[in-house]
C-alpha cells in the first residue's frame, strides 16, 4: 500500500503575515531594502506553479536615483508620492517570448516551443494570464520575507515599456512598491465577500 504524503499546515502567524492581516502598503519607512532580500523574493516567488512551467514573470528592479526618477514620470498622479517613499520598487512584466524558454523548463515537451511560437492567441493568452498568477506570487513572496508590498496598476504602461523595455519584449503588467511600512501605512479594511456570495458546490 503506497503511504499517502501528510503535507503541513502553516501556522497562525504564517497565515497572518500572508493573507489575514496582509495589507497594501501606501507609505513607507526609510529602512534600506538590501539586494539579498529582493534576491530572497524571487527564490520564493518562482516555486508555485504556471502552466506547462512556463513562468512568463519577469521583474525589473528599480534601485538607482536615475531609475526612479524616469519610472515616477510614467505614474499616476496619485501614485507618485507612494513610490517615491519606497526603498525599493519591481516593475513585474510578462516576457512575450516566453515559450523561448520551453526546452530548458518543460524539457520533457520541448516542441511547445514551436506550438507557441506558431500560435499567437494561444501565446498571448497563456502569458497574460500565467504572468498575473505569478504576479500573485510575488506579492505573498515580498510578505514572505518580513517586507511590505504595495502594488499598482495605476500607471501609463506604454510609456513605461517604451522606456524600459525598449526592444518590445517585456510589457510591463503591474508596479510593486516594497519596504517596511511608514506612518499611517494602511487604508481601513474593507469588506471581503463571504462562503454564501463567493463559494459554490457541486
Amino acid at each position: 500500500m503506497t503511504e499517502t504524503k501528510q503535507l503541513g499546515r502553516i501556522d497562525a502567524d504564517a497565515l497572518a503575515t500572508l493573507f489575514t492581516d496582509a495589507r497594501t502598503a501606501n507609505t513607507f519607512a526609510p529602512t534600506p531594502v538590501t539586494d539579498d532580500e529582493l534576491a530572497a523574493v524571487w527564490e520564493i516567488a518562482q516555486w508555485p506553479p504556471t502552466a506547462a512551467n512556463t513562468q512568463p514573470l519577469r521583474v525589473l528592479y528599480i534601485r538607482t536615483d536615475e531609475g526612479r526618477a524616469r519610472l515616477l514620470s510614467h505614474l499616476n498622479e496619485g501614485n507618485v508620492e507612494k513610490t517615491r517613499s519606497a526603498p525599493a520598487v519591481a516593475v513585474l512584466a510578462v516576457d512575450t517570448r516566453f515559450h523561448e524558454h520551453l526546452p530548458t523548463v518543460l524539457p520533457f515537451r520541448p516542441e511547445l516551443k514551436d506550438v507557441f511560437a506558431e500560435n499567437d492567441a494561444m501565446r498571448e493568452h497563456t502569458g497574460s494570464f500565467n504572468s498575473a498568477l505569478q504576479a500573485g506570487y510575488f506579492i505573498l513572496a515580498v510578505r514572505a520575507v518580513g517586507l511590505a508590498a504595495g502594488p499598482m496598476a495605476g500607471f501609463d504602461k506604454a510609456a513605461l515599456d517604451a522606456d524600459f523595455f525598449p526592444d518590445g519584449r517585456w510589457k510591463s503588467i503591474l508596479v510593486v512598491n516594497i519596504g517596511h511600512p511608514g506612518e499611517d501605512p494602511w487604508f481601513d479594511r474593507l469588506p471581503r465577500l463571504g462562503t454564501g456570495n463567493a463559494v459554490g458546490w457541486a
